[in-house]
This record gives structure tokens, C-alpha cells and sequence, in this order.
């Protein structure tokens, strides 16, 4: 074993591991360590995410005091590497994960000799040239997306030039994704992005948005201003915003009340709110919204409350009705968002199928490492597809459920035009849907106060 240090003297930097995701670890990085002379970053962690480990932050991100980059691992392999390394310092510094969870994390790096650090909203906020609004949530898959589409739509409507800029998603390779521009579809394509990427992307190009996202968010934000008004922030998982934001609008799930006082950093969400919104109380038990709705006004007293539904749809609900359903949902709300079902499962049980058909027995290769992971998960497929190997194996696996499986129609609830993308031998249906806010104040309101539209 090698001899650790006991602390770093007074000129002395301090050895910091950051554990993240591909993701708010890079940004923390980048606005907080990069240039600091009293940090030396030696290695980062991978978690959540398949195949973002055993990569190398690329010195050309990481800067002139990083000439050979810096290594990604395992979260794994975090105790061996506190010592190997002689790290003084963990930073977390990822999303959507259970209070309880992030002190076993912090107990693993305290018990292993090394210090548990999270960064707080003023030293990890970038501060933008023009007025910003912050899309965040409790939890992954509360209905983030829907909420800021419905955000853009009006703004635009009102005369404003909007940027988008997505919480980051760089699984691919990080010099090339430094900063990434989509306004159409040739662009996901340029870019090869990966499912994930595509169904927070896709819906967003599809309604006339132009989407910014990659590695360096200071670069990214600049280029942004330089075509917009506006910058609409659209977080990811149940992360905090990069910019500093004058409106934050948080959604909560009413679907799962109590989680937006258990979850890291979603509390944190709550917290910061300037509006809350409660979604999916149409799908909701009354006793569920009632709680959400102490717990806001307990934690956020007088913090304006809009009540909102996602009602879904089917394209063709005929596909669906009285038929042996296979459903495919958002991945990440199924994974890490812990959910069990979605919007497609909605979507068919409303259309009158006859039974959901388990995937499970017919699932291949990494989508059959997927169902080991998630014991949760039966009747549902996750859009799994972070890389080509994924995206073949998702394929595969409907290809099995409806030939041997007894499928008869695919419920498509993952909000991009998946058929594209891979083939599904039976008739398969979109499944959409939309924030529709239940009486005042509306979101117009709010955003028009905010936001007063420009004269003309």
C-alpha cells in the first residue's frame, strides 16, 4: 500500500477526484478546477452511464495545466483509487441520486481517507449577456421536456429569438463535442448522437428550436447569445442549472410525491424555485397532489404553484387496441428515474390492449444486462441506445419479442421518431404528449411577467 498523504500544505494543491456521469463533472471542472492552482484534478469517475468510463478528459479541454488530459474510471473502483491516486478530495458531481445514496457515497470516500465535497449554485453558475430562464425538476422524467417546449413555444410566439441549451450529454468523443449546434436533423446525424441525446434533442428541432449542448457550457453560452434574445435552460436528470437563471421553473412529479424532498439535487431545485410546477395530476391520486402540495408550501412558502397534466396520445391507437402490446419508453426515466412505466404504457392501456408483453425473455446483450440492472422493470422496453452496439441490440430484442414474444403491435413512447432509427416488424404507433396546465396562474402569465414581450 502506498503512503498517503495526510493533508495538503499551505502552496500545496490538493489532489481532487470528481465522480460524475459525462456531464455536470466536466462543467464543475471547467468553471471551478480548471485554472484554480490549488486543485489538481487527477482523475474523474464514470457512474449511471454505460461506456463513458476508461476514456480521457482531452487536453485540449483540460487545459495548459493538464497536458496529458485526464483519466476516467469506474466509480467502482473509487477506494482503490482514493489510495492509489492519493486523493484528498471527492467531488460529486452528478444527478438523480437518492439523499441516503450520496451518503453512502460520502461514507465510502470519508471512510477511505479523503474529503466529500458538493459545489454550490454560486461557484458552478455561468452568467449570460441576455435574460435566462431555467427549466428544472425533482426527479428524471417529471416532465422537464414538455414543460420547455411548451416554454420556447411561447416565447417565440411573443416575438423572442430563443436558444436552447441542453444539459450536457457527451458520450461520444469529448474534443468533437466541445460545442454542438442542432437545428436540424442533418445535425444529429453530423453529430452522431445517441438515443438519449436524440429524444431530448429531436422534439426540440421539431418545433422550430435551435439546440445548444457539448463539453465547454462557457463557450457553448457564448455562441448561443450570439443568435438569441433568450436562452431557455433545459436541465437534465434532476440537475441545477449551469446559468444563473432570472425565472427557475421546477416541475415536480405528482406521481411521486415526497421524492422532491429525497432526492439530490432535486431538493436543491425546490429550494431555488421561482415558480413550481406540479405535473401528471390528471394521472395523479388526489391524496398524492395534496401532499406535493403541503410539501411545496411547507419548504417554498409563497412560491407561485401551477398544476398541470401530460396527457398522452396515440398516432393510431388502432395499432394498440385489443392487440399483445410491446412498449418501448424514455430509457433514463426508467433507469436512474426509477419509474416502472411511461407514457407508452399509458398510451396502451387506454387505447384497450388486450395484455403487455414481457420483454424480458427475449432481451439480448446489453438491453439483457439492462433488465439485470433494473429489476424493476417487466413489461416495458427502455430506448437503451448510447452507442451503435446498444442500438442494434434494442433492435434485436423487439425483433425477438414480436416474432417469438407474440407481440402484435409496439407502443413507441420515447418522444423521437424511433422507427427511423432501427427496424420493428410489426405495426407500430408514436405516442405524444404535451403540458396542458390546469387554471391560473398559466404558464403564459408567468413567463409574461418575467419576460415582458419586446416592442416592436
Amino acid at each position: 500500500m502506498s503512503e498517503r498523504k495526510a493533508g495538503p500544505g499551505e502552496d500545496e494543491a490538493v489532489r481532487t477526484l470528481i465522480l460524475g456521469a459525462a456531464g455536470r463533472d466536466f462543467h464543475n471542472f471547467n468553471v471551478v478546477y480548471r485554472d484554480d492552482p490549488r486543485a489538481q484534478v487527477v482523475a474523474f469517475t464514470a457512474e449511471q452511464i454505460p461506456h463513458i468510463a476508461e476514456r480521457r478528459y482531452p487536453a485540449s479541454l483540460a487545459g495548459a495545466r493538464y497536458p496529458e488530459g485526464i483519466p476516467i474510471f469506474p466509480e467502482d473502483e473509487l477506494e482503490e483509487l482514493i489510495e492509489r491516486l492519493q486523493v484528498q478530495r471527492c467531488v460529486m458531481a452528478y444527478s438523480d441520486l437518492s439523499h441516503e445514496a450520496v451518503m453512502h457515497l460520502a461514507s465510502r470516500v470519508n471512510a477511505a481517507g479523503a474529503d466529500f465535497t458538493l459545489l454550490g449554485l454560486e461557484r458552478t453558475s455561468l452568467r449570460s449577456r441576455r435574460p435566462v430562464v431555467a427549466v428544472v425538476a425533482s426527479r428524471t422524467g417529471a416532465g422537464k421536456s414538455q414543460t420547455s417546449r411548451a416554454v420556447a413555444a411561447h416565447l417565440r410566439a411573443g416575438g423572442r429569438r430563443v436558444a436552447v441549451i441542453r444539459h450536457p450529454m457527451p458520450y461520444g468523443e469529448l474534443e468533437r463535442q466541445r460545442v454542438q449546434r442542432f437545428a436540424d436533423r442533418d445535425d444529429l446525424e453530423r453529430h452522431q448522437v445517441t438515443i438519449e441525446e436524440r429524444e431530448e434533442y429531436e422534439p426540440h428541432i421539431e418545433a422550430g428550436s435551435v439546440v445548444w449542448a457539448g463539453v465547454d457550457y462557457a463557450e457553448i453560452l457564448a455562441e448561443a447569445e450570439e443568435e438569441a434574445d433568450l436562452i431557455l435552460w433545459d436541465g437534465g436528470n434532476n440537475d441545477t442549472p449551469f446559468i444563473r437563471a432570472d425565472l427557475t421553473i421546477t416541475v415536480l412529479d405528482a406521481l411521486r410525491p415526497g421524492h422532491e424532498l429525497r432526492y439530490h439535487p432535486g431538493e436543491t431545485n425546490l429550494r431555488i424555485a421561482d415558480v413550481v410546477l406540479l405535473n401528471k395530476v390528471d394521472a395523479a391520486a388526489p391524496e398524492a397532489v395534496l401532499e406535493l402540495l403541503e410539501s411545496v408550501r411547507r419548504v417554498r412558502p409563497g412560491v407561485p404553484i401551477l398544476e398541470a397534466a401530460s396527457p398522452v396520445r396515440a398516432e393510431d391507437a388502432s395499432v394498440l387496441a385489443a392487440k399483445r402490446v410491446l412498449v418501448i419508453e424514455d430509457g433514463p426515466t426508467l433507469t436512474h428515474g426509477g419509474m416502472s412505466t411511461g407514457a407508452g404504457t399509458l398510451a396502451a392501456l387506454k387505447a384497450g390492449a388486450a395484455e403487455l408483453v414481457d420483454p424480458r425473455p427475449w432481451a439480448v446483450g446489453e438491453l439483457a444486462e439492462t433488465f439485470a440492472a433494473w429489476p424493476h422493470l417487466d413489461r416495458v422496453i427502455p430506448a437503451m441506445g448510447y452507442g451503435e452496439g446498444q442500438i442494434r441490440d434494442l433492435e434485436a430484442t423487439i425483433e425477438r419479442a414480436c416474432s417469438e414474444g407474440g407481440a402484435e403491435g409496439v407502443a413507441i413512447g420515447t418522444p423521437i421518431d424511433l422507427g427511423g432509427l432501427l427496424q420493428i416488424p410489426v405495426a407500430a404507433t408514436r405516442v405524444r404528449y404535451d403540458l396542458q396546465v390546469i387554471g391560473r396562474p398559466t404558464l403564459e402569465e408567468v413567463l409574461d411577467e418575467a419576460f415582458p414581450a419586446p416592442d416592436h
